[in-house]
């Protein structure tokens, strides 16, 4: 393990490269040879793109080298290995650099456009690795700057625990302008600075002249392209006063310094700044990758009471705004403060109809278990307007406002099970917060809300916690960049966004994370134009990974469409119009109608899947008739019971409208499945599935397709445990329980067809026949006993016996019993040290010993090394799973 470097998994089809302590969503393919393909490979291709790019002798050595990270101290067991697009990136932008370094060249080392989500960090990180490796940059100076604090943060704190990775122990946050000119005071060489590109402004005097400086842009599509000069004329005072622009001050101050620029949203100024891009990994390619999420779009505006003039007027505000000939960063800037937008977004009336709206919206998707943790982030214009907002919903739900631990809200999830540990971190906290920074003339209980700079960082930390109460996050500017949260879902928009930002902020929804198909979009104020005109800008195929919401009700009506098509046969009227008993009991009808055969049952389970993914992003629309939602929830129980009888577990439940949960939970109840499936889930309570009053219990469910999945869970259980004690004999049930099965499912579909009669014979003697695998395992089980010898005994002996079937050669059965009881002495004096599987030196000595001892037994020369391996694995199983004979 100490010196695994990468892990590939693959089936041929889907080949995926990860780490070694990596869950599998971590595990990504590697769809492209060269890294200059315009487009990437999948499916059986992408295992030709892995081998030939990837293991390509020169390739492998540079990811061995540089691109597997490490971190100077952490509590768990983490180990990065770049992505291709991060590999090809990091690679093209070193060579760029170093063609356009100063003094020789232009100082632009050029522009990677990256989609937001997709691990930009890391690619910075892989870079700085590279330059300070290189001889031909003799270990250069790195300034990573951003244009947040909050951005600033977390770099520092990345890059703060990579001090071994770069090869360089300077790294460090750079408290101020003259801070920075102290680290770089008598510096020739060497040192990984982090700052905010704001801190240039503090004064205009030289930091360096030195070339060997690489400045690296993150975010490099706001105020860090701001070179040009802006002239304030003040017709009152009779003055007129130059500034410059951030980037201005910061070129000015580093004049030799070669700039690079990583942004998810490239406008013209990044390329005249940074240079061309160098790279891109679109959104398109993210979603293809399964790094990002698809987004979908729900348009509102017209739920608020918001009418078209409105609309228009704002629409011709960005029309006005662009034909000035002003800048996006100036469009951003100039529509703050344009008082005539605020009166339309901030107008009582319409804050009252969009509190309101939120309110159903946002309820509704947690009745119906559409949202993963049920975390949103609503965006407002302004922060008076925020106030406001807050003040509507708190109006409409005063329990939002209450302070409330994780165990008492109503959106955690019940399950949950924290230690004392985490329990300490999570902070009681009301379920709606605002997220902006405090002003002196702010209105006290404003003020006092707002809180201070910590916090506003401890709200940060808060929301990430999937169990905190904290729920719902107003925002006017922060956390809409640089902020991430795999299970944040819902993104509400209520303020004008130009292009490049609005990627930016909708993005928030789009990490993966499980059980999140999608993020949703809900938008108040009617940036579908924008949004369209930005993905187009910045790559045209981007559009197809928003989708409208309108697509989503066309698949779950389809889809209701095909599984009405699978129950068209069967009568479900009891579950829409009958008692509660008459419900659970079609319920429990409907699933084993879908169990019919195992055709039938995957195709089923597949629909119901792919209906819940659209139906989680559509069930908040007023179009999704009730009768519809009805439907899709008989659907998704069935789904659930099904899943339970083959997993022992239903996912989806915690996830579902509250009363079909019960409901579930009631009909498993009723047909005895639940109790059957809870029995061992106490460690401390001793289990004999093969008990009398265990198989009475079984009797009482009498829908036969149910009690056979129910009899296939049950045994494939029994004899995985007889395998870690008696792996000879184990693997032999398998076989049998495999073949078993395997006839079962293979009924053809005229089978089901069948008359009653007939079809009721064939479930009832496909069950008896997996009840005599049941008492055959029992059996065998206690079969040692009429040998005279013990349950490890007995497996050395099957594992002798199964060698001499094998090899066709006859031994005295009196002999093998002696000789399996002498083996068991062997492995035993071997076994006394806690460590005997793990040290070669026991390991060399037990084989040497087995070797000696079949000789001197007379047991035929086969395969000696054969019989070690079996009877090492077998000592090794039972010595850990003693407990279960």
């Amino acid at each position: 393990m100490k010196y695994n470097a990468l892990c590939i998994i693959s089936d041929g089809v889907n080949s995926r490269l990860g780490s070694l302590f990596a869950a599998y969503e971590h595990f990504s393919a590697w769809r492209k040879v060269t890294g200059n393909e315009s487009q990437a490979q999948d499916g059986i291709n992408s295992l030709h793109t892995l081998i030939q790019g990837l293991f390509a002798k020169d390739r492998l050595r540079q990811v061995l080298r540089h691109f597997i990270y490490f971190p100077d101290a952490s509590k768990e067991e983490v180990k990065v290995v770049c992505r291709y697009p991060q590999f090809y990136a990091t690679l093209k932008l070193f060579a760029h650099i170093k063609a356009h370094r100063k003094p020789l060249g232009d100082g632009k080392g050029g522009t990677y456009f990256g989609t937001t989500g997709c691990g930009k960090s890391f690619t910075m990180l892989f870079l700085t690795r590279l330059l300070m490796k290189s001889v031909d940059f003799a270990s250069p100076t790195i300034i990573l700057i951003t244009d947040r604090t909050d951005l600033d943060i977390q770099l520092t704190g990345q890059f703060s625990k990579a001090k071994e990775y770069i090869g360089d122990q300077i790294v460090c946050s750079v408290e101020s302008r003259n801070h920075l000119r102290e680290q770089l005071k008598g510096r020739s060489s060497g040192g990984v600075f982090l700052t905010t590109i704001h801190k240039f402004t503090e004064d205009t005097q030289l930091l360096s002249e030195r070339d060997n400086i690489i400045c690296i842009s993150d975010e490099a599509h706001r105020s860090q392209l701001n070179l040009e000069q802006k002239v304030v004329v003040d017709e009152e005072k009779g003055t007129v006063r130059r500034s410059y622009g951030f980037a201005k001050y910061l070129h000015e101050s580093l004049p030799n310094a070669t700039y690079v620029g990583f942004t998810g949203t490239p406008v013209d100024a990044t390329l005249a700044v940074f240079g061309p891009v160098v790279d891109a990994y679109t959104m398109s390619e993210s979603v293809q990758d399964e790094i990002t999420v698809r987004i979908v779009y729900e348009g509102r505006a017209a739920k608020i009471l918001l009418d078209n003039s409105k609309l228009e007027e704002i629409e011709a505000y960005y029309a006005r705004c662009a034909e000035q000939g002003a800048s996006e960063y100036q469009i951003d800037e100039s529509k703050k403060t344009t008082a005539r937008m605020h009166a339309i977004l901030g107008d009582p009336d319409r804050l009252k109809a969009l509190a309101a709206d939120f309110v159903a919206h946002y309820e509704r998707r947690l009745e119906e278990g559409s949202t993963v943790k049920g975390k949103a982030l609503f965006v407002c214009s302004k922060r008076e307007i925020a106030y406001a907002f807050w003040q509507e919903l708190i109006a409409l739900r005063p329990a939002w406002n209450e302070v409330l631990t994780h165990e008492v809200c109503e959106t955690c999830e019940k399950e949950a099970s924290l230690n004392p540990q985490e329990e300490k971190k999570i902070k009681p906290m009301e379920r709606v917060k605002m997220i902006m920074t405090r002003g002196k003339d702010d209105p006290e209980e404003l003020y006092k809300m707002l809180g201070s700079k910590e916090y506003r960082k401890e709200l940060a930390r808060q929301f990430k916690f999937s169990t905190s109460n904290f729920k719902i996050a107003l925002v006017v500017d922060m956390w809409l960049t640089g902020f991430d949260v795999p299970f944040l879902d819902s993104i509400y928009i209520d303020k004008p966004i130009q292009r490049h930002n609005l990627i930016q902020t909708i993005s928030r929804v789009n990490r993966r994370f499980a059980g999140k198909e999608k993020g949703l979009a809900v938008d108040y104020i009617g940036i579908k134009k924008q949004m369209n005109q930005a993905l187009a800008q910045y790559n045209t195929a981007d559009q197809q990974n928003i989708e409208e919401i309108g697509q989503s009700l066309i698949v779950v009506r389809d889809h209701l469409d095909l599984l009405g098509t699978i129950f068209h046969r069967f009568d479900a009227r009891p579950y829409f119009s009958g008692t509660p008993v008459q419900q659970l009991n079609c319920l429990n009808r409907a699933a084993d109608h879908a169990m019919r055969t195992d055709k039938n049952e995957k195709r089923c389970m597949f629909l119901v899947k792919r209906l819940k993914a659209a139906y989680d992003i559509c069930c908040g629309s007023e179009e999704l008739h009730q009768a519809e939602r009805d439907q899709a929830h008989f659907y998704l129980a069935v789904r659930s019971i099904i899943f339970k009888l083959n997993k022992g577990d239903a996912p989806d439940t915690a996830r579902m409208n509250a009363r079909v949960r019960a409901m579930i939970a009631e009909a498993l109840q009723a047909e005895g499945v639940e109790e059957i499936l809870k029995l061992g889930e106490d460690k401390t309570e001793t289990i004999d599935i093969f008990a009398d009053d265990y198989l009475a219990r079984l009797e009482k469910i009498k829908l036969p397709n149910t009690k056979i999945k129910l009899l296939q869970q049950l045994l494939a259980k029994a004899i995985s445990d007889f395998k870690k004690v008696n792996k000879t004999q184990g693997l032999d049930f398998s076989k049998k329980f495999k073949d078993l099965v395997d006839r079962y499912n293979e009924r053809k579909e005229e089978d089901v067809l069948m008359s009653m009669e007939s079809k009721s014979n064939m479930l009832e003697d496909f069950t008896n026949e997996i009840m005599g695998l049941l008492q055959a395992l029992k059996k065998e089980k206690e079969s040692f006993a009429e040998l005279g010898i013990d349950l490890e005994e007995k497996a050395f002996y099957d594992i002798l016996k199964e060698l001499a079937r094998k090899y066709d050669f006859s031994y005295p059965e009196n002999k093998l019993l002696t000789l399996a009881q002498v083996v068991k002495e062997v492995v035993d004096d071997k076994a006394q040290y806690t460590d005997w599987n793990q040290r070669e030196d026991i390991r060399a000595g037990l084989k040497v010993e087995l070797i000696l001892l079949l000789a001197k037994h007379g047991y035929p020369p086969v395969d000696r090394d054969e019989v070690y391996q079996e009877i090492f694995e077998q000592a090794e199983n039972f010595k850990k799973y003693r407990q279960i004979g």
